[in-house]
């Protein structure tokens, strides 16, 4: 019985982790950059590998907006206990009604800077480095700090973070974004929240519900999930947002 359970358990897992992996192609097909919608974790786990897609998509009244996006594919690996690297080998964008395009490719840097529980709240740092693949395009780096506060059932995130072009043509000035997340657990597979993005340099906010998860398979292998719709806040945010994020930890 107890072995009947097991298998059903995982044959449930499996399932949704292919429909999560169809949605995921589905926001793909249609899809502004994916990095910006996300909020980032401090949390490194050492010795777990992540393979994760994410996928964004403006739909709006403007045709020049509605229907472009973007969506990106990466594999990251817990070297240590405070530091996880990244490197996204597939970045693409999408114009309205046009092709898809290889966008560039990115190696992005997590460093957990306290022990969990240590502080009121858990400490983090994000730099990135991205190569744009266009020609006579700067290349950029991001940083900044990662913070995030687990309070019972609910769980929050905030980001600050700055973009820097680099390399010939680079703008000096340097660009800032703040964002935050807060969801529920109601059950590990089944966390909903509120995500907030603010972006000034750009007059940009959004803000909506997304839809969190994680199951786990007999192994011990993590099938993660969020998807959400995020609204625009200002007059230059696209009216609407979609946004999935898929990853599998092993």
């Amino acid at each position: 019985m107890f072995k009947r359970q097991l298998a059903n358990r995982h044959s449930t897992a499996r399932r949704l982790a292919v429909g999560l992996l169809a949605l995921g192609a589905a926001v793909a097909a249609v899809t502004a950059r994916a990095g910006d919608f996300i909020v980032y974790s401090p949390y490194v786990t050492q010795g777990r590998s992540e393979l994760e897609f994410r996928g964004s998509r403006f739909q709006d009244s403007d045709p020049t907006v509605s229907g472009s996006g973007s969506y990106a594919f990466s594999f990251a690996h817990g070297v240590t206990n405070w530091w996880k690297p990244e490197v996204y080998f597939a970045e693409y964008d999408r114009e309205p009604g046009g092709s898809t395009r290889l966008s560039g490719y990115e190696f992005e840097n997590t460093f957990q800077l306290a022990p969990q529980g240590k502080y009121w709240a858990d400490p983090g740092f994000l730099f990135s480095y991205e190569h744009v693949k266009a020609a006579g395009e700067p290349n950029v780096v991001e940083f900044g700090p990662l913070l995030e506060k687990r309070s019972g059932r609910f769980d929050h995130r905030l980001n600050f973070i700055w973009e820097k072009q680099i390399g010939g043509g680079a703008s000096s000035k340097y660009e800032f974004r703040a964002a935050y997340a807060v969801d529920y657990r109601v059950r590990t597979a089944f966390r909903p929240g509120l995500e907030a993005y603010y972006r000034p340099d750009d007059d940009a906010s959004h803000l909506g519900p997304v839809i969190n998860g994680e199951i786990y398979d007999m192994s011990g292998h993590e099938f993660g999930y969020s998807v959400g719709v995020l609204f625009g806040l200002t007059s230059t945010s696209p009216n609407e947002t979609y946004v999935a994020r898929l990853e599998y930890e092993f």
